[in-house]
């Protein structure tokens, strides 16, 4: 008997001192979730929204372990994209998956993010390995610094070759969302108010060209940074302008000194929140 109670104890110890790197969080009520469930969840949905922290390396696994199980189990069709493909680099793509062009070619024209070898990479490679058709969704970022530096009315001087790789103009636009009133704040006013309107044209053509790749039956799924979906704000928010409906999923990525709670701040970000420890190591 004895020896049993230690070998409990002793499970116990082994528990305690276990360190885990994240944990899954219900955004509405902070109850923390197995990864199945979220997983069951998200495959019901007809767009998913994968909010990352850019250097996150927990953030990125699970982008990549998300796809390959959706992928394996959901009757539906895939379709991904990602912020971090511009829209007028969707020839490149569609080039590299198709074997026109090899690894190196692509990688040398695509303007892609600094981190892409580790962080991004996999999931596209898994992408073209499976068949998986992906949608740079992004507007080119010399259009979003346009806005940034003379405003949303100045996209229309650009002539229609351009706005082929943005939203349809004139976009919707509520400078009273909390998002982009956040942004300004945050920023001390600095940028102005194109700050926020630059901020806007990213999350409706992200929106627009989900949509042009989206269709009944078809489950798509989206990878950007967290600012640009969390509070059911940014992208989701132009997905209910232009099609009211859609059942839409959002995950969102924070981080936190304790993975036992939700923090408050953190609560209703999302449907499910990744809380990830903030001593994990960064990608860049």
């Amino acid at each position: 008997m004895l020896s049993f109670f230690l070998i409990i104890a002793a499970s116990l110890n082994m528990y305690a001192q276990d360190k885990p790197a994240y944990r899954i969080f219900n955004g509405e009520n902070a109850k923390d979730v197995p990864y199945k469930k979220m997983l069951k969840e998200a495959a019901k949905a007809d767009i998913i929204f994968f909010g990352e922290l850019h250097n996150n390396p927990i953030a990125h696994w699970l982008q990549l372990v998300l796809t390959k199980d959706l992928q394996e189990k959901s009757k539906k069709n895939i379709v991904l994209g990602a912020e971090m493909y511009e829209s007028d680099n969707q020839q490149l793509i569609d080039e590299y998956f198709a074997g026109h062009i090899n690894t190196k070619s692509f990688e040398k024209e695509a303007r892609l993010w600094n981190n892409y070898e580790t962080d991004y990479k996999p999931v596209l490679e898994m992408a073209k390995e499976k068949g998986i058709p992906m949608i740079a969704t992004n507007i080119p970022r010399r259009y979003a610094n346009l806005v940034y530096r003379k405003g949303l009315d100045s996209l229309s001087s650009l002539g229609a070759t351009a706005e082929k790789y943005i939203a349809p103009l004139p976009i919707p636009y509520d400078p009273e969302l909390p998002a982009y009133k956040s942004m300004l704040e945050m920023m001390g006013g600095h940028g102005g108010d194109n700050l926020p309107k630059a901020q806007a044209i990213k999350d409706a053509t992200m929106a627009h060209f989900i949509l042009k790749n989206w269709k009944k039956g078809k489950l798509f799924v989206h990878f950007n940074g967290a600012y640009h979906s969390d509070d059911f704000q940014g992208i989701i928010w132009y997905i209910n302008h232009y099609h009211p409906g859609l059942k839409t999923f959002s995950i969102s990525s924070v981080e936190q000194a304790q993975l036992d709670t939700l923090e408050e701040e953190n609560q209703n970000k999302a449907h499910y929140i990744i809380v990830i420890d903030e001593l994990m190591t960064k990608t860049y």
